[in-house]
């Protein structure tokens, strides 16, 4: 397994590279992450630099009903294809980054922990197999919702408008490549309790198949980001509050919603 991350330069500019977690060190890498990536020969130590968000998508794509388990709670139907939505490309933020709402927006502010897909290259009309091969990596993805938005006008739900705020996608901390995504877990906790805990595998269209489905309506690129959707335990936010969404082998995505005195 490999951990790749974004960090930025204390003297400015950013850099890229492989984490070492338990030595705490990043090797440096020269190149492209998505193509030609070499060690530089330099290393890092982690505490020294703030991670980024570990990819810039091109698109930020994320999937609604797509688990079994919220489904079933919520009566909704089984999808057969992906029913998704683009966030807005600034709607990205970082590890440790702070989740504002607008200042004009004061409704409710959901989090969403869900496990994200990093495309690695061009992927058009892909069949399974080979739009799995399309996959770099795992990461964590925090789909942060204007829930009030979504439904503010009876005649049209606004899930781009409602998902793309500034700052409402956290990403991150890694890309871990080498991960069965059917055996991990995304664990999200509020404050320190943790609120939602469930299985990737209840996934209804697993990480191959969404690409798949996805590339034949679209043009998949190297750096694009596809959220797998969330399951049962997604509730609203507060100011002040840290939440953190955890994938064992990924690590902890935290962010703090701004305010709270």
């Amino acid at each position: 397994m490999t951990l790749w991350v974004r960090f930025a330069r204390p003297g400015g500019g950013t850099g890229f590279g492989t984490l070492d977690a338990t030595a705490g060190t990043i090797a440096v890498h020269d190149g492209k992450m998505f193509g030609a990536a070499a060690p530089s020969g330099e290393a890092l130590p982690r505490d020294a630099v703030q991670l980024l968000a570990p990819v810039v998508p091109g698109k930020f794509i994320g999937l609604w009903n797509n688990f079994r388990e919220l489904a079933t709670k919520t009566g909704a139907a089984i999808p057969e294809t992906p029913l998704w939505f683009l966030k807005a490309n600034s709607s990205l933020n970082h590890p440790d980054g702070v989740i504002a709402p607008p200042a004009s927006y004061t409704g409710k502010v959901l989090y969403e922990g869900e496990l994200g897909l990093v495309i690695g290259r061009r992927c058009k009309d892909a069949d399974e197999a080979e739009a799995a091969d399309a996959i770099f990596g795992l990461t964590a993805v925090n789909d942060v919702t204007a829930l009030d938005l979504l439904q503010a006008d009876p005649s049209f739900p606004q899930w781009a408008r409602a998902k793309s705020c500034d700052g409402f996608g956290p990403v991150g901390p890694t890309i871990a490549t080498g991960l069965d995504w059917a055996a991990l877990r995304v664990q999200v906790a509020l404050n320190g309790r943790v609120r939602q805990d469930y299985p990737c595998s209840d996934m209804i269209i697993p990480p191959g198949r969404i690409v798949s489905l996805l590339s034949r309506e679209m043009t998949l690129e190297a750096g694009d980001v596809i959220a797998c959707g969330t399951s049962v335990g997604a509730l609203p936010m507060r100011p002040g509050m840290v939440v953190e969404v955890t994938i064992a082998g990924i690590g902890t995505l935290r962010n703090v919603m701004a305010g709270g005195g």
